[in-house]
């Protein structure tokens, strides 16, 4: 999951306390968004072995992973597979597609140390800390899913447990009115998480922003 996917498609329009508290900053503005010479090897492998086995949506949905966000700024759909622990450019926790479900990128991850991670030839600084938080998925009465997330006293005051969120600990915290409104919910956990663009991106493969992707509907509903 990007950044500012969670920021930008999910939080700041409903939950604004978890936009401060769940991404924190990274040093990695100081850097350049095209790789250095040590990272493009990373970057190259990921691109190959990335478009070679996810390289639509349904691909991604055949091998496990699953649509939890809706588009963001950058034209981004995340899909995750709740696999929090990547060990190569073969294993990304999360994938994300257009709204053809064409490939544009992927995240890496691991669980949260003191250190910044130093893996894959990437500099340490690009690797940007993710508080533990919730996402969700809510059927409406017409059928359509309202994607969400929650975190902090939104969750916790009313006894819900970050670690193993319930479809009945959303309905006590107000995010959903029934258990059976509830399509799925999942534990999102502390980690260190590298965004990287696979779709070509002249901006570079960690920039923000693809000039070749433009949004069709960011932050609506699936």
């Amino acid at each position: 999951m990007k950044i500012r996917t969670i920021i930008a498609a999910l939080v700041l329009a409903a939950l604004p306390a978890l936009a401060q508290a769940q991404a924190s900053p990274s040093p990695a503005a100081s850097l350049s968004p095209a790789p250095e010479a040590a990272e493009q090897p990373f970057i190259a492998q990921a691109t190959k072995d990335l478009e070679a086995r996810y390289p639509t949506a349904a691909d991604a949905v055949k091998a496990g992973y699953f649509r939890y966000t809706n588009e963001d700024k950058s034209g981004s759909i995340s899909y995750a597979n709740l696999k929090w622990t990547s060990t190569d450019a073969d294993t990304p926790s999360q994938l994300w597609y257009d709204v053809n479900g064409r490939l544009l990128g992927a995240d890496y991850s691991v669980p949260y140390a003191a250190e910044r991670p130093n893996l894959f030839g990437i500099d340490p600084a690009r690797w940007g800390e993710f508080h533990a938080h919730v996402h969700y998925g809510l059927v409406a009465p017409d059928g359509t899913i309202s994607l969400g997330g929650a975190g902090g006293k939104k969750f916790t005051s009313t006894g819900g447990d970050i670690a193993n969120p319930t479809a009945a600990q959303l309905v006590a915290a107000g995010i959903a009115k029934s258990p059976s409104d509830v399509k799925f919910v999942f534990a999102f956990p502390h980690i260190w998480d590298l965004e990287v663009w696979i779709l070509p991106n002249a901006s570079g493969a960690f920039a923000e922003l693809n000039p070749a992707v433009k949004p069709v509907h960011p932050m609506g509903e699936m």
